[in-house]
């Protein structure tokens, strides 16, 4: 954990000089236990700036090419990142390494839009982050990124300095006689849940600047 608070310090350091992070409304993260932070994505740089609203680890799926050198191996492990093939059996590893970080109490981020999307529209959620926060028993905590996309778009290597502003949202409480066995109850939360990240991602995109 050491390497960890040292690697989070750097980079949410860096972010924080180089695109004036702004974050607000931290007071809805819960202080302690398992919980599941869904971010709206719209870049690589999105899971360091979801950090910055919690100084515990954050264990978060990412792609198995950021860990083919042994350095960035070492330094996204330490950051809490599980390696994960898009397709391959790897993929169900990962789905069981972040579900058991859960039952172990530790913050979890997942991207409900799955990939990198374009634009200011929050749709077509995957319910793989509400059937988690049913099966366990553990709150989704929504968080809106604003002006990631901007600073780094999907298909860019250099990153432009651009303000960014980080949101949180409410916890969503999966209800209690919710079930993974009913598609209509994942079907109620995702809904929720897009709702609430196309507010906050509106609210993020406008204390970033952009109208």
């Amino acid at each position: 954990m050491t390497l960890y608070r040292f690697a989070r310090a750097v980079v949410t350091g860096v972010c924080r000089i180089l695109f004036r992070v702004r974050v607000v409304e931290t007071e809805h993260v819960p202080p302690s236990g398992a919980y599941i932070i869904a971010p709206t994505h719209r870049s690589n740089l999105d899971t360091p700036f979801a950090s910055f609203i919690t100084k515990r680890r954050l264990r978060f799926m990412a792609k198995r090419e950021m860990f083919q050198h042994p350095l960035s191996a070492r330094f996204f492990t330490a950051l809490g990142g599980v390696p994960v093939e898009r397709g391959s059996p790897n993929a169900r590893a990962a789905l069981k390494a972040t579900q058991a970080a859960l039952k172990a109490g530790e913050p979890v981020a997942m991207f409900p839009e799955g990939t990198r999307r374009h634009g200011r529209e929050v749709s077509d959620l995957f319910d793989g982050t509400a059937y988690l926060a049913v099966k366990l028993g553990v709150p989704i905590v929504p968080v809106g990124i604003g002006g990631s996309e901007e600073i780094l778009a999907s298909g860019k290597k250099i990153p432009r300095l651009r303000r960014v502003a980080v949101v949180v949202g409410e916890p969503i409480e999966p209800p209690s006689d919710a079930t993974t066995r009913k598609r209509s109850d994942l079907v109620a939360i995702t809904a929720q849940l897009q709702v609430e990240l196309q507010k906050l991602f509106d609210e993020a995109m406008l204390l970033a600047g952009y109208a």
